[in-house]
Parts: structure tokens; C-alpha cells; sequence
């Protein structure tokens, strides 16, 4: 037992040195633009199209749209062909106190066969498909000289299980919309083949402080889409596509001077367990707990939800998402939130409303 108590504080304190002592928020929404890859790391490759000469490409075409809106601070993780550690890219991103961490990346497969744009946000999933991208993208570690500080991130133990979970519930709301704007751009605008918004465990979104995304824009081992993407006029498209997707992210989720973004709080079992201070929503704010979304719109009675009271559903698009309570306090919805896991919904997450209007967790306790 005191082993594992050892454990998982080593795990919590390898978390906070990438989750606290940076900047205190800013007038301007800052975002971290992370081209994989580099220098003696040449990422995904077939032929003459190298991922790490096409993602950086890309970068720095989506930061220089960027930089021309009066109101956003560009921060790259590299500018040029250098390798930089994965440990070093969220560090990049906390200490820049940054509102949105975007990593830019190409995929390849040996059948040549799959094509398409994905975007990842940080998660627990046990497809092996998704799996199968994290572990290619995290294979980097074993071109990094000291490999020790690594080890403490196994996407196979328990106790970083938890870390994550813990790590990621504040940002997954604002991750998934920022990859939804991402993807959407991708298929509606370019008509790129829709692979999806997918979750897997990146070791470089584990690291950071903020909502973040993982861009797979396609695959170079297909044929005529690594001949696009390497193309002058595909860099293009898919920067311009990108950089609209984020300046709409932005509008959508981030007013001047927004506040810090929310960490999430470790739950505590023991039974002289400090209760932690009311944290209430401002403005007239509310949450809610995220449970399902599904094209099926369903009565909101208890026995389509597991027995859960209190349901309400908000039309998005095609979509219905169907949401479990509502309450102005935040400790008091992350009770929600793991009642609804309990109950066997364990990709719900909260999300937070404004007169009607879904606003980030972050605006919400601003």
C-alpha cells in the first residue's frame, strides 16, 4: 500500500511541474502551434514526403494567418528543422500560460490504404486503431537521450489512468470543440475524407495546462493524398483551413482577458477528507454533465438513461447531446459527473451554460 502511495504522489508532483508557475492570463488568446517531429526525428515518411519538413510548413503558414488577427499571440514549439524533446513541447505551452495547444502532424500506414484528416484529443480509449497513432506519435521518446522522465507516463497503468482522467476533465469540453472546428473544416471546407474527433493517450497532450488538440491532416502513404499534402497548394488549403477553425474556436469560446484555464482537483476517498471550498459559476453560469450524443433523439425519461433523473437534450446540428443535471457550483458537478460514470457513462465530462448559450468551464469560474 505504501508503495503504491509512493507511486501515485510521484505521479502527481511529475504532473504539476508542467501544471503550475506560469503566467497569471493575458488580454490576448495564445496559442501554441506544435509541428511534430524534427531534426534527427524525421516522423512519418514514404517516399520523398518526410511529415516533419510537411507539418512545419503548415505551422508556420497557420501562424502567419494568425499573427495578422490583432488579438491572438502566436507561440511555436519550433520555427525551424530542430529536433525538441516531447517533454519540452507542453513546458513551451504552460510556461507561454497559453489558451489552446494545436500539434500539427501526418500519419502513414504500410497497407497504403487508409486516407484521410483525424483529430485527437486527450483520452482513455481502448480502440486499437487510435492506439496504434499514439503509439507511433510517442515513439519518439526512444531517439531522447534521458528516457527517465518518461517513466512515469504508461498508458497500460492504473495510476496514470487516473492522472489522466484527473488531468484532462477540465479541458475535455473545450479539447473536443476545438477539434470538431478543426475536423469540420477539414471535410466540409476541403472535402477531406472525415476520419473523425478521436481520443487516445498522447504523452504530449498529457503534459499540458489548457485544452489541446493532436491534427493528423492525412496520411502519406496514400498516393494522391501525399502528393497533396507535400503540395504547395495542399499546405495551404490545410493551414487556411486550420487557422480558420482556430480564430472561430476562439470567438466562440474566449473573451479579452479570459481567465486561466480550471486544473482539475484530485477526488479523495478518506473519510477525514477536507471538503473543498464552494466554487460557484459566476454570472449565472450553470453545469452540466456531458453523458451521450447520438443522432437518435430520445424521450429524456429515466429508463433511456440508466435511471438517471434530471435529462435534458439540446439539437446540434444532426446531433442530439443529452445532458445529466444542472447546477451553479462546480465541486457539486464533478459529484455529477461521477455519479453518470458510475452509472456506466464513463466518457461524460462537464460542460457549462450561459443564459442558454454553451460557454468553456474555464468563462464559467472566471
Amino acid at each position: 500500500m505504501k508503495g503504491n502511495i509512493k507511486k501515485m504522489l510521484g505521479l502527481f508532483l511529475f504532473i504539476m511541474v508542467f501544471t503550475t508557475g506560469y503566467g497569471q492570463g493575458s488580454q490576448k488568446f495564445k496559442v501554441v502551434l506544435d509541428a511534430g517531429h524534427g531534426g534527427k526525428d524525421y516522423g512519418a515518411s514514404y517516399g520523398s514526403y518526410i511529415e516533419k519538413n510537411i507539418v512545419l510548413d503548415v505551422a508556420l503558414k497557420v501562424g502567419k494567418i494568425l499573427e495578422k488577427e490583432s488579438d491572438i499571440e502566436v507561440i511555436y514549439t519550433r520555427k525551424t528543422d530542430v529536433f525538441i524533446e516531447l517533454i519540452d513541447r507542453p513546458k513551451i505551452a504552460n510556461k507561454a500560460d497559453a489558451n489552446l495547444f494545436v500539434s500539427i502532424h501526418c500519419n502513414a500506414e504500410a497497407k497504403r490504404t487508409a486516407h484521410g484528416a483525424e483529430t485527437f484529443i486527450m483520452g482513455l480509449t481502448k480502440n486499437a486503431s487510435n492506439l496504434e497513432v499514439a503509439k507511433k506519435e510517442n515513439a519518439v521518446v526512444d531517439l531522447e537521450d534521458n528516457k527517465e522522465v518518461y517513466k512515469n507516463f504508461d498508458a497500460n497503468n492504473p495510476e496514470t489512468l487516473i492522472a489522466i482522467k484527473l488531468m484532462q476533465e477540465a479541458y475535455r469540453q473545450e479539447s473536443f470543440d476545438a477539434a470538431v472546428a478543426v475536423q469540420k473544416g477539414f471535410t466540409s471546407g476541403l472535402k477531406r475524407n472525415d476520419r473523425g474527433v478521436k481520443d487516445a493517450p498522447f504523452w504530449v497532450l498529457h503534459g499540458i495546462a489548457m485544452p489541446g488538440i493532436l491534427i493528423e491532416m492525412g496520411f502519406i502513404s496514400y498516393k494522391s493524398e501525399g502528393a497533396y499534402l507535400n503540395s504547395d497548394k495542399g499546405k495551404k488549403d490545410m493551414s487556411e483551413s486550420i487557422a480558420e477553425s482556430i480564430i472561430k474556436y476562439k470567438k466562440e469560446h474566449f473573451s479579452s482577458g479570459s481567465a486561466s484555464p480550471v486544473k482539475a482537483t484530485p477526488k479523495n476517498n478518506d473519510k477525514n477528507e477536507v471538503k473543498p471550498a464552494v466554487q460557484p459559476a459566476k454570472n449565472g453560469a450553470v453545469f452540466k454533465v456531458q453523458i451521450s450524443a447520438s443522432t437518435t433523439n430520445l424521450a429524456t425519461t429515466p429508463s433511456n438513461f440508466k435511471g438517471l433523473n434530471n435529462i435534458s437534450k439540446l439539437k446540434d446540428g444532426k446531433m442530439v447531446r443529452y445532458y445529466y443535471g444542472e447546477v451553479s457550483d462546480y465541486n457539486e458537478a464533478k459529484n455529477l459527473l461521477s455519479e453518470a460514470k458510475d452509472k456506466g457513462y464513463k466518457d461524460a465530462f462537464l460542460v457549462a451554460f450561459k443564459d442558454g448559450k454553451k460557454i468553456s468551464v474555464s468563462e464559467a469560474l472566471k
